[in-house]
């Protein structure tokens, strides 16, 4: 186990004179409580057996003792607790080893008495962070450690903070149930009548108070019970917070007027300076004190780099503007200090604020002490405008200057002090995140389309992507290029090209993404629909304050926020019988955000803009049936396309934008995928699916060959069986769903195709025979066995078998509309029961809710019946569903022909093959031929 030093501070202090960077060894001292001895045993005991916490503060200092027991439950613990891991800064106070022991059979092993010593080493954790601690890292390898044995490890840390002026602050862990520990304590202590005040955030803890020989001392027994749930969406200061407090700060104006002399810039920034003289740019250059302020943030955002040097007590006191001007870098507190000193020569009021990066709301009910923040920026005030500058932001300009940091609650530093202030929630005053989409469905509808898109993101969450970046190789930032676009390339996006660029200058992020795109068109109510991403489309209010407890409890909405999503799409044909249902325009508030979409369809481009703006301010959970409704009103208003009834199907477009070369694009987009890693199996299978869809399929066959060889998965061996069947290969096909059956013996496709080769080629008996040894053993999957072998009877021309394992399979899953459906196919095709079949298909087409096959099958029983209208009408109802359904429109054929539509005939049966190209030699089984 790694035992780590947890410092909940803020920061670091200026180093005690009797500080050290080698840590000490000494005894405990004597204000220690000793705790009980720890049990052994070898079962039943929990991992930890003791963990305690003892805390003194006196004279402006605060030491800390700790004490750890873990037990070596099993050999991947006693890997975790071979390594003892301590970490300190020695500028800030010192690591005191009191004891390490092995507890084994009752005795104890003194492992420093054995010769065993800490070894110290440097390691700056937090240099990927741009921060440099200083901690210094005590390590110890526990020889002899075994299987059963107990490890006791005890060490203290002191800390005095000179920055404080003798104000102090300490914190214990307080964890809960349902965390099991033997024994587990945390105890403070200080002299009667300090003004130290204590607050336990966990709910239900108990402290124990009392005052002995002029200590004062508070004392919890661990763990605290168990919290009670929360919802997810719950703000910060509802949420569980394992910890508890003590501070000598009286409130919060104590400790605002405890940092106020560390940020005095009277005379910071000398005259003749090269500091100075860049302030003296900026008075000369702008007059408007606002436009002072901007371009004076601007100067220390663009030209300081951050970096943290918590090094020499540099945690708390921020080094000087001209040290920072010099050095080119600086953290916040140094950043704050200068923007402060620049904007001060500049005659502009403004005033340092702390703040809580991440726990901005929890800060009101903390209780008062620095250990509340982690972060400073500047308040400014110019014309009776509040102002918000950071200077560890990016790219800030004039006119984010109002836009409040996502804080809720900070404190501003003034001499005497000050109180919280509660930041307003408004949305910021420029787009935070810009996306625009271009998708070319030029080709075709329904299918997959070229498309482009450029996402350029500002502030705090450039920073981030261009960090992440930095790190990824080509198909991680693919990944996260297509991540970036939060959706709105539509579903199943398939990123081709990404490039990230930087500009610190603006301090955005810009991601360029090429790709192929799938809009979502549906069939539906006789049309093509699509809709395009949207915004209010993917929004849910899924939160739930149905329980008592949480029915006065808020909801989150996160931070302030500001996007803008352009999407362009290329219909094709001119556009010619698409049209634009729903509100083209639309502004609404909903749960706090603020919707506004804009939308165009101009011959064939869409041109579709959602702004979406949020301020951050929390639901009341009394508004939240109304905000569903509203939602609700506004989803049902979504924006869409949709065609024409007559509008032509996928296969004729492809046909079409075939002849034109309309599909070139995004074919050249497929090899450039493959290119970028021709041995990735996944990118040929995606192109031979293109190639497979537009029927190219001598194309797809050499694009899922090579698949196979890359990666032979069964289900790419099953892919190009099928694909090798309908090319007429049927040898070849047979031979890759045996090598299938070698990776998947049970594979029911496998067998079930295979088995329908054999019969075929006159080997019925083989093609049955593992059927019915899977029967033989067959359990709840039985009827699916059922089915296959009723397939493979039919085949034969054995109408009695076949209905016989139908009926067997229905018996059991009476309602299944796939058996159902199969049996009615089965008596269609065989030309037997046909009344009964009618009856079957109905059933399946009232149980499916896809039912175009149950519908197709109907009709062909009533081509037997010689019922040619109703064959006809649910043959229309089918295609109106499926429109590619090839068996409905091979069907079509043969009845048009024997009502003399001889061109009709022709057009549906030269379709039906384009999509099958052995649906000649299916149907002659049962003699019918268009």
């Amino acid at each position: 186990m790694r035992i780590a030093l947890g410092m909940m501070l803020l920061a670091g202090v200026a180093a005690p004179a009797w500080a050290t960077d080698t840590p000490r060894y000494e005894p405990a001292p004597p204000w220690i409580l000793p705790a009980p001895p720890i049990k052994q045993g070898d079962s039943g005991l929990p991992l930890f057996a003791l963990l305690d916490e003892q805390t003194r503060i006196a004279d402006g200092a605060v030491w800390s003792y700790h004490e750890m027991g873990s037990r070596a439950i099993s050999a991947e613990a006693l890997a975790r607790m071979g390594t003892v891991t301590l970490n300190w800064q020695p500028f800030h106070g010192d690591l005191i080893i009191h004891r390490v022991e092995i507890i084994r059979d009752g005795k104890h092993i003194d492992v420093l008495k054995a010769g065993q010593k800490f070894s110290v080493i440097r390691r700056e954790q937090g240099l990927e962070k741009l921060e440099m601690n200083g901690i210094l890292t005590a390590t110890l390898q526990v020889e002899g450690l075994r299987v059963g044995d107990v490890l006791d490890v005890a060490y203290s840390v002191s800390v005095k903070d000179p920055a404080l002026k003798g104000g102090v602050q300490a914190s214990a862990l307080a964890l809960s149930e349902p965390f099991k520990v033997d024994f587990a304590r945390a105890r403070m202590l200080w002299p009667v009548g300090s003004p130290i005040r204590w607050k336990a955030y966990p709910a239900g803890l108990k402290a124990t108070e009392s005052d002995k020989s002029g200590w004062h001392e508070l004392s919890f027994v661990l763990p605290a019970p168990k919290q009670p749930d929360m919802p997810a969406d719950a703000p910060k200061r509802f949420q569980p917070f394992p910890a508890i407090e003590a501070s000598s700060f009286a409130d919060w104006t104590a400790v605002s007027a405890v940092f106020a002399p560390l940020y005095q810039t009277k005379g910071l920034i000398a005259a003749g300076t090269p500091l100075a003289q860049e302030v003296a740019k900026i008075r000369a250059s702008e007059t408007d004190p606002k436009r002072r302020g901007a371009a004076a943030l601007a100067l220390v955002q663009d030209r300081i780099r951050y970096f943290a040097d918590g090094m020499n007590g540099g945690n708390y006191m921020p080094q000087s503007p001209d040290k920072t001007w010099s050095a080119g870098y600086g953290d916040c507190k140094a950043k704050t200090l200068l923007l402060l000193a620049m904007l001060h020569d500049l005659d502009i009021d403004a005033e340092p604020v702390l703040a809580s990066i991440g726990q901005g709301d929890l800060v009101a009910i903390r209780l008062p002490a620095p250990a509340a923040f982690n972060h400073i920026f500047v308040h400014a005030k110019i014309s009776g405008e509040d102002l918000w500058l950071d200077g560890t932001g990016r790219g800030s300009r004039l006119e984010d200057m109002g836009d409040p940091p996502p804080f809720r609650s900070v404190l501003p530093v003034r001499e005497g002090g000050a109180t919280l202030m509660q930041l307003p929630l408004r949305a910021p005053a420029r787009p935070t995140r810009t996306i625009s989409v271009d998708i070319d469905e030029s080709a075709a509808i329904g299918m997959a389309a070229p498309f482009s898109a450029t996402v350029t993101v500002r502030g705090g969450a450039a920073d981030v992507l261009r960090a992440v970046a930095a790190q990824l190789d080509n198909d991680k930032l693919l990944a996260l290029s297509l991540a970036s676009l939060g959706g709105a390339a539509g579903p199943g996006a398939l990123p081709v090209t990404q490039k990230f660029d930087f500009d610190a200058a603006t301090g955005t992020a810009t991601v360029a993404v090429t790709g192929i795109a799938r809009p979502a068109w549906r069939r539906q109510d006789h049309a093509y629909r699509l809709r395009p991403a949207s915004g209010i489309s993917s929004l849910a209010l899924n939160s739930d304050r149905s329980r008592t407890a949480w029915k006065d409890i808020p909801i989150a909405t996160g931070d302030s926020g500001h996007s803008v999503l352009t999407t362009r799409l290329h219909l094709p044909d001119g556009g010619h019988g698409i049209t634009l249902e729903g509100d083209p325009a639309l502004d609404l508030d909903i749960a706090g955000r603020n919707y506004v979409r804009k939308a165009s369809l101009a011959g064939d481009l869409l041109t579709l803009e959602e702004r979406t703006t949020s301020s951050g301010a929390e639901l009341p959970p009394t508004e939240l049936p109304s905000a569903r409704a509203k939602l609700a009103t506004a989803q049902g208003r979504v924006l869409r396309l949709v065609t024409v009834p007559d509008y032509p199907p996928v296969y004729q477009q492809i046909t079409a934008a075939r002849r034109t070369h309309k599909l070139d694009r995004l074919a050249a987009l497929f090899t450039t995928l493959i290119a970028t890693k021709p041995d990735d199996a996944v990118r040929y299978l995606a192109r031979a699916t293109f190639y497979e869809g537009t029927f190219q399929r001598t194309l797809a066959l050499a694009d899922l060959d090579k698949a196979i060889s890359l990666d032979g998965a069964a289900a790419t061996y099953l892919r190009r069986a099928a694909l090798l069947e309908s090319m007429g290969e049927k040898d070849k096909a047979a031979a890759d769903y045996q090598a299938a059956l070698g990776i998947e013996p049970s594979s029911k496709t496998a067998l079930t195709q295979l088995g329908l080769l054999q019969i075929d080629a006159g080997r019925k008996d083989v093609g049955l025979a593992p059927i019915e040894q899977h029967l033989a053993s067959a359990d709840e999957d039985k009827p699916d066995w059922l089915a296959i072998k009723a397939e493979l009877m039919a085949r034969i021309g054995d109408a009695e078998g076949a209905l016989a394992a139908m009926n067997e399979a229905i018996a059991v899953k009476s309602a299944n509309a796939v058996f159902l459906n199969e049996r009615c196919w089965i008596k269609g095709t065989l030309a037997v029961q046909l009344d009964g079949a009618v009856q079957d298909c109905t059933r399946a087409i009232e149980l499916a809710e896809n039912n175009a096959s149950a519908l197709d099958s109907r009709a062909l029983v009533y081509f037997r019946l010689n019922r040619l209208d109703e064959a006809l009408a649910d043959i229309d109802a089918a295609l109106d569903r499926r429109p590619a359904l090839s068996s409905s429109l091979y069907l079509r054929a043969v009845i048009e022909r024997k009502m003399g539509k001889a061109h009709d005939a022709d057009e549906d049966a030269a379709n039906a093959r384009l999509i099958s190209p052995r649906i000649d030699e299916e149907y002659a089984r049962w003699k019918i031929k268009a």
